[in-house]
């Protein structure tokens, strides 16, 4: 709390008290504080309150010793601080509305301190740059310019903006060390590149803001778009010869019989042949020569079951392909490598509303088919259960509509029910088979 603005300023006694806390001087405190915390805490300017009631104008006439008769008044917050000092309340207006309420916040002052700390931000993110080698780079001010207008930096507290574009600055130090936006190093792992500029493996992780800095730095330096999805940021990490993660993650696979002539593709095809399932990662989908039959069919499902169960059966020859209950980049990969390859698809998943959800993204993304995802399917399947005295799972969640079959989601509605990809199983390995 501020002391006593002058050295002879005391704090008003319990009489003065109790009047300045009178109901009919609410409004006026509650303005005056506004209007001092916008000027810098200086009592200038003025406030003016309406629809006064009897008990506000008798409170503000004593306080003001004048005459208030009308509904409204306007009070000079200067002949108030005056009045103040010279009542026994005995001192200033800023002094007298800190006694009554919290401590005031100079927000002018606030604003000052907050675009000089933005401002810091920008002057040691200009000072990095210069002290690398992106001081001979012709994009990297206009990469600058364009992260300060954008915002999200200042959406920050200083010192995270300032630790994250200096981070930036280094790693793009790091991939371009000359003028040429064309690498230097033949590679660096993302993980390595991260740990170089975080000190963690994960600081370069899809998604955060360190890694979008850097991208929109990439594209800049090689005059391309910014990515819009998982797959054009692997790509432009690529460009600047940084390798993501190409290992952990993997697309689930069954009876994949592509035409290349490399033992990648013969590997492939000698489990097909001995029904193995296959884990295929994103580092192999780049080296495979995934050539198909024309119009070889292609089924997804989004259980990895299905796939065991068909393996198991031995005798299901039709190319499966697993979305693992979500259509991660690495799914996504394969599938866009054989919808290029010529294959058309047939989908089934789960009835219930994120599994609508998924097959509607499929669905959109690739032209496919449904397979025994329409509502009599669904009807049958639900029915079955119910003759086998099968334990219902209730439907719950946000419905989505159907875009391959505008009755689906009515009809799952109506029955309320979800059902599992398992509960057509057998259905689905009669298809295979």
């Amino acid at each position: 709390m501020r002391g006593p603005e002058r050295p002879d300023e005391q704090p008003p006694d319990a009489n003065a008290l109790a009047f300045l806390t009178r109901p009919g001087l609410t409004r006026l405190w509650t303005a005056a504080r506004t209007r001092l915390e916008r000027n810098g805490l200086q009592p200038v300017g003025t406030v003016k309150l309406e629809h006064l009631d009897a008990q506000e104008r008798e409170a503000l006439s004593l306080l003001l010793a004048r005459p208030i008769t009308g509904f409204t008044a306007t009070i000079r917050l200067p002949d108030l601080d005056t009045r103040l000092r010279a009542s026994a309340v005995g001192q200033g207006l800023a002094s007298t509305l800190e006694v009554l309420g919290p401590p005031l916040t100079d927000r002018r002052a606030v604003r000052d301190a907050a675009a000089a700390e933005r401002a810091r931000v920008w002057s040691t993110a200009r000072a990095e740059r210069e002290a690398t080698s992106l001081a001979a780079q012709p994009w990297a001010a206009q990469w600058l310019e364009e992260i300060r207008r954008g915002g999200t930096l200042a959406r920050q507290d200083p010192h995270t903006a300032t630790t994250v574009v200096t981070q930036a600055v280094q790693t793009l130090a790091a991939l371009f060390p000359g003028t040429d936006p064309r690498p230097t190093r033949a590679t660096w792992g993302r993980g390595e590149l991260a740990t170089r500029a975080t000190g963690s493996a994960h600081g370069l992780d899809d998604g955060t803001l360190l890694s979008r800095l850097v991208l929109r730095g990439i594209a800049l330096a090689h005059g391309v778009e910014f990515p819009a999805d998982a797959p054009a940021r692997r790509a432009l990490w690529r460009m600047a010869s940084v390798i993501p993660d190409e290992v952990s993650s993997t697309v689930l696979t069954y009876a994949l019989r592509p035409t290349g002539d490399t033992w990648r593709e013969a590997a492939l095809c000698e489990r097909a042949d001995h029904h193995m399932e296959t884990h295929l990662t994103l580092r192999e989908l780049r080296e495979l020569r995934l050539e198909m039959l024309p119009r070889t069919r292609v089924h997804v499902c989004e259980n990895p079951r299905v796939v065991e169960a068909a393996a198991d059966a031995g005798d299901s020859t039709a190319p499966l392909v697993c979305t693992s209950g979500s259509a991660t980049t690495v799914v996504l990969t394969l599938l866009d490598t054989l919808a290029a390859a010529g294959c058309t698809f047939a989908y089934h998943g789960d009835f219930d509303w994120p599994g609508i959800a998924l097959a509607n993204r499929i669905t959109r993304r690739y032209g496919a088919e449904p397979w025994r995802m329409r509502a009599a399917d669904y009807e049958y399947l639900a029915t079955r259960t119910q003759v086998h005295g099968t334990p219902q799972i209730a439907l719950t969640g946000t419905p989505a509509e159907a875009v391959w079959d505008a009755e689906l989601a009515p009809t799952m509605k109506a029955l309320g029910i979800a059902l599992h990809e398992e509960a057509a199983l057998d259905l689905l390995l009669e298809d295979l088979g």
